[in-house]
C-alpha cells in the first residue's frame, strides 16, 4: 500500500468519532425525499468549512463538491443519498429521530457521514492527489422520480470518467463487503388498478357486480404472468401489496383498487409484463362485467455494474478487509436509482456490510428498529479511498490535463 493510502486510513482511523457524530447527526434530524432542507444545508456548510469547491441545489437539493488534485489524471465521483423515509423509529437509542413519523430507516445517513468525513481526509491531501474528485450528496433517492436524474441533467457527471457508490447493508455483517457484476439491482415499477363494478346490499349480490371478487380473481390471475408468460432463466417480480374495496360490513363496493410493483432486469421482460398486466385486467373485467382503470409507472432502471470497475472495487476491499471477508452476493430484486449514473459512466455500487447481531442489529432496511453497526461507515470509507486513489494513479499516465467540467464554486 502507498504512503498516501496509509495516511489516508489513518486519517480517517482519527476521524472516525467525528463521522459517527455526523451519522448520528443526520439520524436525528432526517427529512424525506423531495424535502431536504438542512440536510443539504449541513453538507453544503461543512465542504465550506474544508476550502472544497462546492454547488447547491443540483438538479433541485443536490450538493456536488470538488476536490482539485495537484497532478493530472482523470475524475473519479463518488455518490452518497442523504433522504429519510415516512417511518416512526422504535429504536431506544440517544440518537433517535426527532421528527415524527421520519425515519433514517436505510442508512442514508452513514452514507452521507461517510463521503463527508472521506472528503475531509482527501482534501487534507489535494497536494498528493493525481486528476481530481467529484463528491455528489443526493437526494430524495427513496421516492421515484428519485434525485439521481435531475442532478446527472444539471451536469454532476460532466467530466467524470468513473462513479463508484455504496450501500451499508444490514442483512451482511459488519466486515464483509458484497459486490454483484452486472445486474446487482432491480427495474422498480408499480401500477394501479381501479375495478368498476356495480354496487349494493350485501343480501342482493345478483343485482350487483362486485368489484370485490372481481379484484380478488385479478390477484389470483397476476400469479401467472411470472409463472406462465416470463422465461424461467430471467427473474421477474409482479406482487400487489395494497387491495382497499369498501367500508361497511354489509355493502358491495362498486369500486376496488390495488396497487402492485413490478421488478425485472431484463427491459424485454419488462416491457412484456406492463402490456401482460392490461391483458389480464381487461380479460377478467370483461368476463365479469365490470371496466377499470389502470396505470402503469416505470420508476428506476436496472442497476447494471461495470465489470473492469466491480473488479477495481473488489481489489480494493480485498486490501480493507481481506479475501475472505469479500463475498460475491446474488442480484436483489431492490431498486435503486444509482442505475442512472451507471447509465451514463462506467462504475460500481457495492454493499458494506453493517449487521451485528451481537449487538442486536438484526432489522432489515425500511423497518423502525433499522439500525447498523457504524464502523460499517469506516470501512466503507477505506475501500471508497483505495478504489479512488488507485484509479486515479493508474490513469494519470493517459492524461495529460489536470480538468474537470463539472460546474462548481465554493460558497462562503
Amino acid at each position: 500500500m502507498t504512503k498516501l493510502l496509509e495516511s489516508l486510513f489513518d486519517r480517517l482511523d482519527e476521524l472516525y468519532p467525528e463521522m459517527v457524530q455526523l451519522r448520528r447527526h443526520f439520524h436525528e434530524n432526517p427529512e424525506l425525499s423531495f424535502q431536504e432542507v438542512e440536510t443539504p444545508a449541513t453538507i453544503a456548510s461543512y465542504l465550506n468549512e474544508l476550502g472544497i469547491e462546492y454547488q447547491e441545489n443540483v438538479g433541485g437539493q443536490g450538493v456536488v463538491g470538488t476536490i482539485r488534485g495537484a497532478f493530472p489524471g482523470k475524475t473519479v465521483a463518488l455518490r452518497a443519498d442523504f433522504d429519510a423515509l415516512p417511518i416512526q423509529e422504535e429504536n431506544d437509542i440517544d440518537y433517535k429521530s426527532k421528527n415524527p413519523g421520519v425515519m433514517h430507516a436505510c442508512g442514508h445517513d452513514a452514507h452521507t457521514a461517510t463521503l463527508l468525513v472521506l472528503a475531509k481526509a482527501l482534501q487534507e491531501r489535494k497536494a498528493e492527489l493525481h486528476g481530481n474528485i467529484v463528491l455528489i450528496f443526493q437526494f430524495a433517492e427513496e421516492l421515484s422520480p428519485g434525485g439521481a436524474k435531475p442532478m446527472i441533467e444539471a451536469g454532476c457527471l460532466d467530466g467524470v470518467d468513473v462513479v463508484f457508490g455504496t450501500h451499508v447493508w444490514a442483512t451482511l455483517p459488519v466486515g464483509k463487503v458484497g459486490y454483484c457484476s452486472g445486474p446487482a439491482m432491480a427495474a422498480a415499477d408499480g401500477f394501479d388498478v381501479t375495478v368498476i363494478g356495480k354496487g349494493g346490499h350485501g343480501a342482493a349480490p345478483h343485482e350487483t357486480i362486485d368489484s370485490l371478487v372481481v379484484a380478488s380473481t385479478l390477484v389470483t390471475n397476476m400469479q401467472q404472468i411470472v409463472s406462465r408468460n416470463v422465461d424461467p432463466l430471467k427473474s421477474a417480480v409482479v406482487s400487489v401489496g395494497s387491495f382497499h374495496a369498501g367500508e361497511a360490513f354489509n355493502v358491495i363496493s362498486d369500486t376496488a383498487t390495488l396497487r402492485g410493483t413490478v421488478r425485472t432486469f431484463d427491459s424485454d421482460v419488462q416491457d412484456s409484463i406492463m402490456e401482460k398486466l392490461e391483458r389480464y385486467i381487461a380479460g377478467t373485467c370483461e368476463a365479469a362485467g365490470a371496466t377499470y382503470e389502470y396505470y402503469y409507472h416505470k420508476g428506476y432502471p436496472a442497476l447494471i455494474n461495470h465489470e473492469e470497475e466491480t473488479e477495481h472495487v473488489v481489489e480494493s476491499a480485498r486490501c480493507v478487509v481481506g479475501e475472505e471477508n469479500v463475498v460475491k452476493l446474488d442480484p436483489v430484486m431492490g431498486g435503486e436509482d444509482f442505475a442512472y449514473y451507471l447509465q451514463h459512466r462506467p462504475g460500481t455500487f457495492f454493499f458494506t456490510g453493517a449487521g451485528n447481531a451481537e449487538k442486536g442489529i438484526v432489522y432489515p432496511h425500511h423497518h423502525p428498529k433499522f439500525n447498523i453497526d457504524e464502523q460499517a461507515m469506516l470501512i466503507a470509507g477505506k475501500v471508497m479511498a483505495k478504489a479512488t486513489c488507485d484509479y486515479l494513479v493508474q490513469s494519470s499516465a493517459q492524461t495529460p490535463e489536470n480538468t474537470v467540467s463539472v460546474s462548481s464554486k465554493r460558497r462562503t
